[in-house]
């Protein structure tokens, strides 16, 4: 690349030349720009113009091509367009029949992903696209000091912006591809030969580095801690160390820190495929030696973000009285310490199951939502051409409303749900593991259970329901009741014109409608999912199914997810560190300490309705490392993250490859209680190997950069 201040036209002919990595920036929306040879200070001297550069470099955080499989994790199009929403706890039903599609990385079959059956050539519109949203950034913060029509603080505010989404390109490429090549910051010399410019990865740690420089570089370019509802897609100054702090918390993870060192993994897990991933010269790419300090890191990281002091886990206040989609708040049971205090320190005036619910389902707009620290805000389908949110709950509902009846969870997912007093639910992993050693709930409710109100959570929203649902699914929970389309839970649609249409009891019993048919719209283990789903969504007609779908805020990183690796990466620590803050302002003493990790911990299970950890629980590392997992499973459920979870973990090769069971779909309601057995899921496959820690690179990028290499187990060569 050039020297900035040459033609643009000339400028494009670098990145020609360059080849590698960029090979398609050429393809710029701003091409007009070429044609009229327009230089470089007429584009930037123009706020509009400095805007609509800015609003390209954005442009490949959103629509169907942007990020395969990074876009934050809120799903879409049948899990075609992101499958990694989709793992050992949430699976989708359709496009069974094939692989993938090279040309746009359509994953047809959960189970072709789940078994690595993809090549080096699907699902790599992440990198191209991620480059060049990089590109597009490093222009506009090398230009915009040009602008004319701006003052020197919004110059320096929308720097801050290109900063931030470069920084956060490069998170999304280290997330999936594991350490990437970092482009130098002043371009590539396109005189220099085609071997020269050729350009090796970075370490892991070298990549959470910059990413880690360049977000506080824009925290401090950055004028704003909240954005109105105009501009709530621009990040913040806690948007810029959110994204930081969750950089150094993948980096401090077993994978990417010494592997099995700190012993906090099954055993037969390997560090086999760390080792193997090296660069041109051979040199590791993933640290080989366990560093406790990247720990202390990462929770200072986060520590950083909650002293801003402007987020807050979003809740809803106590009510008194039922609306038609929402019900009187029940309240969980007395644990003599949440149960008698107002929020922050309890739930005594909150409503736990709309506080969680109202997080997905388009109530709370992004602006006034207090957890949300980084949205592309509207994610929602407007046809079947088009993936996002609305697509994603299109799949979840059942087929006599309209839907796809295909996007399911796991039994293993209904089992980590807690009761609603904290315990495990009887029977929990029983067939999969054995479990403690208790049975599952055999039984169903009663139209008397329901009248003498014995199971107000089975009604959820409305006066109806609850009626002939297994026992196993009462008491639950309350992220339960808004994530778990349970055999028998009822599907408000209240926005249906037809009020026949509404308040329908969905059962998935075989023949029944919405069960197992000789099609592929039917729930493999039974168990539906609704988290996402507004009870006013309703499907008009199956010609135009998301028209009638609610729009959504997607949750791309939110307050919870910070609280909870602060305390996920004290828990890792033996010693006391000393590490100032993002500005150099302060110095925190970071250890384990109990009641800083409850800081990250309470306010995610009071929220939720439970009571805390116990003392025993909270002073064996072990134990609340598993605590922690599980409440990570529950409380990101479908929204990306744990797939990316079980690898930075080395989880994945023992739960990924653990059987998937549900409930028996063959059967029909006069042997409903043959349905609610659980049994092995056989059309849902199970495996793991360590190629599938990183995404492969795409033969056309190797092909262009010498010193690129591949990830382990993938192939160099067509």
């Amino acid at each position: 690349m050039m020297i900035m201040n040459k033609k643009f036209s000339i400028f494009l002919m670098s990145i020609i030349g360059a080849g590698a990595l960029l090979n398609s920036c050429v393809d710029l929306d701003s091409d007009k720009y070429f044609e009229d040879r327009k230089t470089l200070e007429s584009v930037f001297s123009e706020k509009t113009q400095s805007e609509e550069w800015l609003a390209y470099a954005y442009s490949f955080l959103k629509g169907v091509n942007a990020e395969v499989g990074t876009k934050g994790g809120t799903g879409g199009g049948g899990g075609a367009f992101n499958p990694f929403c989709f793992d050992d706890d949430m699976y989708y039903g359709d496009r069974d029949n094939t692989y993938g599609d090279s040309k746009d990385g359509n994953f047809a079959s959960y189970n072709a992903f789940h078994e690595g059956r993809y090549d080096e050539n699907v699902g790599q519109d992440a990198w191209y696209n991620c480059y060049k949203g990089i590109f597009q950034a490093s222009v506009f913060i090398h230009n915009i000091y040009r602008n004319k029509e701006m003052t020197p603080e919004q110059i320096e505010d929308y720097r801050g912006q290109a900063r931030f989404v470069r920084a956060y390109y490069y998170w999304l490429l280290l997330r999936k591809y594991g350490p990437v090549p970092i482009i130098p910051d002043d371009g590539i010399d396109y005189t220099q030969s085609y071997d020269d410019i050729a350009t090796p990865r970075s370490t892991y740690e070298e990549v959470a580095n910059y990413i880690s420089s360049e977000m506080i570089q824009a925290a401090k370019e950055i004028k704003y801690t909240k954005r109105d509802e105009g501009n709530a897609a621009r990040p913040t100054k806690g948007a810029c160390l959110a994204t930081r702090a969750i950089a150094y918390i993948y980096a401090a993870s077993p994978l990417a820190n010494g592997q099995l060192a700190n012993g906090s993994h099954p055993a037969g897990v390997t560090d086999a495929a760390a080792k193997q991933l090296v660069n041109y010269d051979g040199t590791p790419l993933l640290t080989m030696q366990y560093d406790e300090a990247k720990w202390a890191r990462a929770a200072a990281a986060c520590k950083d973000v909650m002293n801003l002091g402007v987020y807050d886990l979003y809740h809803a206040s106590y009510r008194n009285s039922a609306t038609d989609d929402a019900p009187v708040t029940i309240t969980p049971p007395d644990d003599g310490n949440f149960s008698t205090k107002n929020w922050p320190n309890g739930w005594k005036d909150i409503d736990p199951y709309l506080s969680y619910r109202s997080l997905f389902d388009g109530v709370v707009n992004a602006a006034e939502n207090p957890e949300l620290i980084f949205s592309r805000v509207s994610n929602i389908s407007t046809s079947d051409n088009e993936f996002g949110i609305g697509a994603l709950v299109v799949h979840e509902m059942p087929v006599s409303l309209g839907g796809w009846n295909t996007h399911g969870l796991t039994q293993k997912m209904v089992d980590a749900y807690y009761m609603n007093d904290g315990t495990d639910v009887p029977g929990k992993d029983s067939e999969m593991n054995g479990g403690d050693g208790s049975e599952r709930v055999t039984g169903w409710t009663t139209r008397a259970d329901i009248r003498n109100g014995l199971y107000p959570e089975l009604s959820a929203s409305v006066s109806k329901g609850g009626i002939n649902v297994s026992l196993q699914y009462v008491k639950r929970e309350p992220r339960f009741y808004a994530s778990v389309a349970f055999n028998g839970s009822v599907w408000e649609c209240l926005g249906d014109p037809s009020v026949a249409k509404r308040n329908k009891q969905i059962f998935y019993y075989r023949a029944g409608g919405n069960g197992y048919l000789n099609a592929f719209s039917y729930l493999r283990t039974g168990i539906g999912c609704r988290k996402w789903y507004n009870p006013y969504d309703y499907i008009s007609n199956t010609s135009d199914r998301y028209s009638t779908i609610r729009e959504k805020v997607e949750t791309a990183i939110r307050y919870a997810d910070i609280l909870l690796m602060y305390a996920e990466a004290l828990n890792e620590l033996n010693g006391t560190y000393q590490i100032a803050s993002w500005d150099g302002s302060t110095t925190y003493t970071i250890g384990r300490d109990v009641e800083e990790m409850k800081k990250g911990i309470n306010p995610v299970r009071i929220r939720a309705g439970l009571p805390d950890y116990t003392s025993a629980e909270y002073s064996d590392k072990d134990v609340l490392r598993t605590k922690i997992k599980r409440e990570r499973m529950i409380e990101f459920m479908g929204e990306g993250k744990r797939y990316f979870d079980l690898r930075r973990w080395m989880d994945a090769p023992i739960e990924e490859s653990k059987r998937v069971y549900g409930l028996n779909v063959f059967q029909t309601q006069a042997k409903r209680d043959e349905f609610q057995k659980v049994i092995p899921t056989y059309n849902l496959s199970a495996t793991f190997s360590d190629r599938m820690y990183f995404w492969p690179i795409s033969h056309s990028e190797l092909k262009r950069n010498k010193k690129l290499t591949q990830n382990p187990g993938w192939t160099y060569n067509d």
